[in-house]
């Protein structure tokens, strides 16, 4: 594109030093040269003209498409919960990953419903919430967990009164890409898995 613009300007400049026909003398084969010449001129004019607005329309298509990418990369959410037909999960001798199989959205595919595992495909603030259901005689406990640090969460004592619990909490966290959340049951606990009570939910509130 400049170098273009360069050979227009150059010619540009020779031609306006070249007399219109209207002024030329014999011989006629120079009258006609000049001519010709400027026919050129204005050939190479419209030419100009065209790449430049040729690159505009580029490169508004191309801020076109990268505002549709970012919109993309912004939609971000999931929600999840646990399945298991009814039976209870827990209680594990060990901190146990709670994997939330059954999926019911997943735009911008970040959660994991093999691991149960949240990756965040961009940097930003996220939104998320946990909640469980739970047979009040056992004591449950849960943690929400970024990377290797607990960040909140949720637990009710064992009664032998209450005969269910509930319970969950949210968070907002601020994550970069690389980052991992996911939910942890505490050893010795248990929690109640089926289609509809224990659940893990999260989206992106705005990008960083």
């Amino acid at each position: 594109m400049k170098s273009s613009t360069l050979i227009s300007l150059a010619l540009f400049g020779f031609f306006s030093a070249v007399r219109s026909d209207e002024s030329c003398s014999p011989p006629a084969d120079v009258c006609g040269f000049m001519r010709e010449l400027a026919a050129m001129k204005e050939s190479l004019k419209a030419i100009n003209t065209g790449l430049l607005e040729s690159e505009r329309r580029h490169n508004t298509s191309e801020q076109q498409i990268l505002n549709l990418y970012q919109k993309e990369r912004s939609r971000v959410i999931f929600s999840a919960v646990t399945g298991g037909g009814g039976q209870a999960i827990g209680p594990f001798s060990t901190d146990t990953t709670v994997v939330y199989k059954e999926v019911f959205t997943n735009v911008g595919n970040a959660y994991n419903k093999d691991t149960g595992i949240f990756a965040p495909p961009v940097a930003g603030v996220y939104y998320f919430t946990f909640f469980y259901h739970a047979g009040g005689e056992h004591e449950s406990k849960l943690f929400l967990y970024k990377n290797d640090q607990k960040m909140v969460m949720t637990h009710d004592h064992a009664s032998q009164v209450d005969t269910a619990d509930n319970g969950g909490n949210a968070v907002y966290l601020q994550l970069q890409r690389g980052d991992n959340v996911y939910v942890v049951l505490a050893a010795h606990t248990h929690i109640f898995g089926s289609s509809h009570h224990s659940t893990f939910s999260g989206r992106l509130v705005t990008m960083t």
